[in-house]
């Protein structure tokens, strides 16, 4: 009766006891060893996984930091403080991140321009794009359902009047808010620059008109005062270089559809 019963147990309990050991040793002998700096890089980088800084989130950037001496100013929503305490792990001088910030390219409000449909599907801005590109009049406008408020981590954007609007503030530049947008209207500028051309429509001038009355007409007198070059009209659109402007707003006091603003 023993040898039948117990002595299968006692040997499938042998066999595994000697299994774990055998494991236990492998694990050790062919363990990979980490650098312990990697998590304490890893802990001090937001979590925000935006991708902003060229890598696919915060842990690929954290091993590359590591390992590959990748720059420690990559993290734009962390900025300054996520730099200067990876510079203490990492050994090295605390560097100056540029702090960025998002702007939403649209002025359509509702007394601005008007819809062509109802949509009374899923308020998302992502499914009333794919009806007809959306209900707006115009086919460049923010939809205002709020998928951009959704995805930011930071509370830095809000719907006003059916335009999404971003307090330059709060912002960090993760630009996890443009992923979202359908209409690809949310761009990036520093966190200092003031000055923003709140229109993508890229229609000729009466075409805007028809469809805006806050829409860029492409007159380019925002291009012929600019005092610094900064300002020029490319495909019927009035675009900001940033590297040039210093705010002086003389663009947005000579812009007759007051699309050119203080954000």
């Amino acid at each position: 009766m023993f040898e039948v019963y117990i002595l299968p147990i006692l040997i499938f309990i042998v066999l595994g006891l000697f299994a774990g050991l055998l494991l236990s040793v492998a694990q050790k002998i062919f363990a990979v060893k980490t650098d312990e700096r990697v998590e304490k890089v890893r802990e001090a980088l937001p979590g925000v996984n935006c991708g902003v800084c060229g890598y696919s989130g915060c842990d690929e950037y954290a091993a590359s930091i590591v390992n590959d001496d990748a720059p420690i100013t990559r993290c734009v929503p962390g900025a300054d403080k996520a730099a200067a305490q990876i510079a203490e792990i990492m050994g090295k001088a605390a560097e100056d991140v540029v702090e960025k910030a998002a702007v939403v390219s649209c002025s359509g409000c509702s007394e601005a321009t008007g819809v062509k449909y109802d949509y009374a599907g899923t308020p998302s801005c992502a499914a009333c794009s794919s009806f007809y590109g959306g209900e707006g009049d115009c086919r460049f406008s923010c939809l205002g359902f709020g998928d951009c408020v959704k995805a930011c981590q930071f509370g830095a954007i809000s719907v006003q009047d059916g335009i999404a609007v971003v307090d330059n503030e709060k912002c960090t530049g993760c630009m996890m808010c443009a992923a979202a947008c359908p209409k690809g209207i949310i761009i990036q500028k520093k966190q200092i620059d003031r000055v923003a051309v709140k229109c993508s429509n890229h229609d000729v001038g009466k075409l805007v008109r028809a469809v805006c009355k806050a829409g860029c007409i492409a007159c380019r007198l925002c291009e012929k005062n600019c005092p610094s070059g900064a300002i020029r009209v490319e495909n019927n659109l009035a675009v900001i270089d940033y590297d040039k402007c210093t705010s002086c707003g003389i663009c947005i006091e000579k812009c007759p559809a007051h699309c050119i603003q203080n954000v």
